[in-house]
């Protein structure tokens, strides 16, 4: 097995270096302790501040559901989210979604995201879920000012799903997913000193539920909740993925490893080993490249010689087919899709927690 290159940048390192110093509790972890009783005073203030009822929580007029986690980076967000909207699909909703747009040039605009946005302007995640999802997106710094931009431009919408909003107490919700991999909890330290955004056991936000979504198949911590298995999907070649044609057969595997020339893996994403891992157990001989987190890929960070490449969705959304053709016409490039089932467990606690959707019983709107 070839091992992976360096990052290609400091930040890229510092991440990787942060991420190991989490699984345990050295003398780096150490070190960061007096900063991370810094960090959970401020968290503990900001959260006193919204219980008190000294800062304004605002409601869109439908029931919310956030995603989001309380450690840092790579959990599995993304792919919650996407199940979340399509098990409420199932269940009769029409959902919305909302996110920060995280990595976009000017975070502070609330703009909707279409399929011909470019990434840098919307943020990569949160083009991924338009394309992937179909659903109206929606992006802003302020999570709630976005989902009464989204409700007032699509009226239709019934319920809103927050992206990694878990932090943003401005926007009420009346669930939330808390979602874990099988890091669970680290080191239990919070940041910069341990992986948590907050203490593992905050008490919930939450109007009617707390539910917790265990991503990679197993429970990681001791809080019960639902387990469920997130999956490489068979690679599809960039031009198809685009243009969204149906998901390849599993056998599409077997090409790649069958394939004479070299194969690389491109990750801008937050634990980029996972990845080659997950490519890897699939019996790809792969040299891997890793990237910075919502990394912009500008320029194209892979040499102009390379044959065969692989990239995740994330990563994806920024390299349509045409710059492909400009930039690096002699690399063909597959796109692995990373998909969470939306499981007959997650839509019953959804509807346990929503009750039926609108038109299908007792009337959807929050009290």
């Amino acid at each position: 097995m070839p091992p992976s290159p360096p990052p290609r940048s400091g930040r890229a390192r510092l991440e990787m270096r942060l991420q190991a110093a989490w699984r345990g509790r050295g003398a780096l972890a150490w070190a960061l302790l007096p900063l991370a009783a810094l960090f959970g005073l401020l968290g503990a203030l900001h959260r006193g501040l919204y219980r008190l009822g000294l800062r304004r929580v605002r409601h869109p007029g439908c029931p919310v559901v956030v995603v989001g986690n309380r450690i840092v980076g790579g959990a599995g967000k993304t792919p919650t989210t996407l199940a979340v909207v399509a098990a409420l699909q199932d269940l009769g909703w029409r959902p919305g979604i909302v996110s920060r747009g995280h990595g976009r040039r000017d975070p502070t605009r609330i703009l909707a995201v279409t399929p011909q946005a470019e990434a840098e302007s919307v943020g990569d995640e949160a083009l991924l879920m338009r394309l992937r999802s179909g659903v109206p997106v929606w992006v802003g710094r302020n999570r709630a000012a976005a989902a009464e931009a989204l409700r007032a431009a699509h009226p239709e919408v019934d319920v809103i799903v927050s992206d990694d909003g878990l932090q943003h107490l401005r926007l009420a919700r009346d669930v939330e997913l808390l979602v874990f991999d099988r890091r669970g909890a680290g080191n239990g330290w919070l940041l910069p000193a341990g992986p948590l955004r907050e203490p593992l056991r905050t008490p919930s936000f939450a109007r009617r539920a707390c539910r917790v979504v265990y991503s990679d198949g197993v429970a990681s911590t001791a809080l019960p909740g639902l387990v469920l298995q997130r999956r490489l999907s068979p690679p599809q070649p960039l031009a198809e993925w685009w243009a969204r044609r149906p998901a390849p057969p599993a056998a599409a595997w077997a090409a790649l490893r069958e394939g004479p020339q070299p194969l690389a893996a491109l990750a801008g994403i937050a634990h980029p080993p996972r990845y080659f891992e997950a490519l890897r157990a699939e019996g790809l001989q792969i040299d891997g490249l890793p990237c910075a987190d919502h990394d912009r890929l500008d320029p194209l960070p892979w040499p102009a010689g390379l044959p065969r490449l692989l990239l995740t969705e994330k990563d994806a959304v920024k390299v349509r087919p045409e710059r492909l053709a400009r930039e690096r016409p002699g690399t063909r490039v597959w796109v692995t899709p990373l998909d969470l089932p939306a499981t007959p467990e997650l839509r019953d606690a959804l509807h346990e927690a929503l009750g039926p959707a609108p038109g299908r019983g007792a009337p959807a709107a929050a009290p």
